[in-house]
């Protein structure tokens, strides 16, 4: 597969393994120790922990920025570690948690057409690509705008609306919703949801366990470089694994604490909710009486 046709289809989605994967840094940082983890193709799938858990770190390794210390990445099980950075771009595109470490045009446009153009796409094809990502995230209007005139927020939007374009099989986001007011979240809740419909994996690092219980399959919780939970979000937000969760400095989902207290799970839905304080509402009506 080459990175143009990568990154022009979803037909072929690779699935993901770490395999044993350590990784320190040149100070002598251990980020991560012997990681194991497969995410199947089209899996959407949410990365958790605390700051230093090892989260960053780990997707990095999918686009060639970083490489393990031990171990092996697999893509449909061919080892990463020989293939080039920009072979890798063409499956992996990776909005970073800092937009400014990812922006350099001059103009929205020409920074949301670099990704794709350096996938070999041009012509109409690369304009429809700039036109329906702008309009994804809500920036179709600053097309000529120097993104740093841009406020960070929006900064956030345009380095998503980059990776969109590309339309990499797998689409990794750290920490989207960061900085966003509620018209923003809405905007990466799209996103994602548009990208798990087409069937692309999708990898979210993120503190936002609102956004990580409504928009993700499955959660993966990390700590001190290792993986110590994954699992749908109502096991790993359910009341049973709160210890594990604090022992990160982590807390469930508003949702799934109340959804605990009203035997509703946790990952209960509005209709659960307002069924469960009706009817506690008419049983004290009915103690009254």
């Amino acid at each position: 597969m080459t990175a143009g046709s990568a990154a022009g289809s979803t037909a072929s989605v690779p699935s993901i393994e770490f395999e044993a994967v350590s990784f320190a840094y040149p100070d002598g940082t251990r980020a991560l120790s012997d990681v194991a983890l497969r995410i199947g193709s089209g899996e959407s799938i949410a990365i958790v922990g605390q700051n230093g858990s090892g989260k960053s770190t780990l997707v990095r390794h999918l686009n060639g920025l970083l490489r393990p210390t031990s171990g092996r990445v697999l893509l449909d099980g061919r080892d990463v570690r020989p293939m080039h950075v920009a072979r890798l771009a063409g499956l992996v595109g990776l909005a970073f948690q800092n937009p400014d470490r990812q922006l350099f045009a001059g103009r929205v446009s020409t920074e949301v057409a670099f990704g794709p153009r350096n996938l070999g796409v041009r012509g109409q094809e690369l304009e429809e690509r700039v036109r329906a990502a702008l309009e994804e995230v809500g920036l179709a209007a600053e097309a000529a705008t120097n993104p740093y005139d841009l406020g960070y927020s929006r900064r956030k939007l345009l380095a998503l609306a980059s990776v969109v374009a590309m339309r990499t099989p797998i689409l990794v986001l750290d920490e989207p919703t960061t900085g966003q007011d509620a018209r923003g979240v809405a905007r990466v809740r799209a996103v994602v949801a548009a990208a798990t419909e087409e069937g692309r994996t999708v990898i979210a690092i993120s503190h936002d366990m609102a956004f990580v219980a409504e928009c993700f399959r499955r959660v993966v919780v990390m700590r001190v470089g290792r993986v110590i939970l994954d699992g749908r979000p109502e096991a790993v937000f359910g009341e049973a694994a709160w210890p594990e969760l604090r022992a990160t400095y982590l807390e469930p989902p508003l949702a799934a604490v109340a959804g605990a207290r009203l035997g509703l799970g946790a990952t209960p839905t509005a209709s659960s909710f307002v069924a469960a304080l009706s009817g506690r509402a008419w049983a004290r009506r009915g103690s009254h009486t």
